[in-house]
């Protein structure tokens, strides 16, 4: 069986993807926690990681590190990962890629956490660029293939891709419009993403880094973990 190296559910956007992926298209594996270090990271995670970070895939004696490469290596055994439908793959494909390698003004003003709420201070031009470009990508997926998901009916990997950034709009109140409203609520939703929030809540770990980052962003409205 699969076992997946991922990192704090509360804060680590990277482990979500391949994460929430496998438990919504019931892809067994087994879960294996590393809490964030950042005095042994990365000497701790070099033993399971060779890139000395999470999320790492481990099938037997092959270790699939970074999310793209998981969620293709679980490709070759499991079809559904991406649309059956070619177009509909060409465009999950790209949009993956694109949020893998984009978004650094999201990523950077609104890091992850499950169980903050905050208010910004202020929405950057560069933020709003990448709030823009989420909105029209998701009402285009939406509407191009007109499914309850992103590249269709069904839930794929290019939802999966888009999962840290659907808790980020969640915990700093960000606004969508059109059908990717609609989708945002379906896709925070979703019986993995309620397991994932549900354990990020639950977690007693806090790490300083991430929540001066976090706090820094804006004005804190609630602190929703034990």
């Amino acid at each position: 069986m699969f076992t997946l190296h991922i990192a704090n559910k509360n804060y680590s956007s990277w482990s979500l993807r391949p994460w929430v992926l496998m438990r919504a298209l019931n892809i067994p594996f087994n879960e294996q926690l590393h809490p964030f270090d950042p005095d042994s990271n990365w000497a701790a995670y070099r033993t399971f990681s060779p890139s000395g970070k999470v999320p790492c895939l481990q099938d037997s004696e092959i270790h699939i590190w970074d999310s793209l490469a998981i969620a293709e290596y679980l490709a070759e055994t499991y079809p559904q990962v991406w649309p059956a439908d070619k177009t509909a793959r060409a465009w999950a494909r790209s949009a993956s890629a694109e949020m893998h390698s984009g978004f650094q003004a999201l990523r950077n003003n609104c890091s992850m956490s499950c169980g903050h709420r905050i208010q910004l201070h202020a929405i950057s031009p560069a933020l709003q660029k990448d709030i823009a470009r989420i909105d029209e990508l998701w009402n285009e997926g939406l509407r191009k293939f007109g499914g309850a998901f992103l590249a269709g009916e069904k839930f794929t990997a290019v939802d999966a891709f888009f999962a840290p950034v659907a808790f980020r709009f969640q915990t700093y109140g960000l606004s969508l419009t059109g059908d990717a409203k609609e989708y945002l609520v379906r896709l925070l939703n979703l019986p993995a993403m309620q397991e994932w929030y549900a354990s990020g809540l639950a977690e007693t770990w806090r790490e300083p880094e991430h929540e001066r980052e976090i706090l820094a962003a804006g004005k804190l409205l609630a602190d929703l973990r034990q």
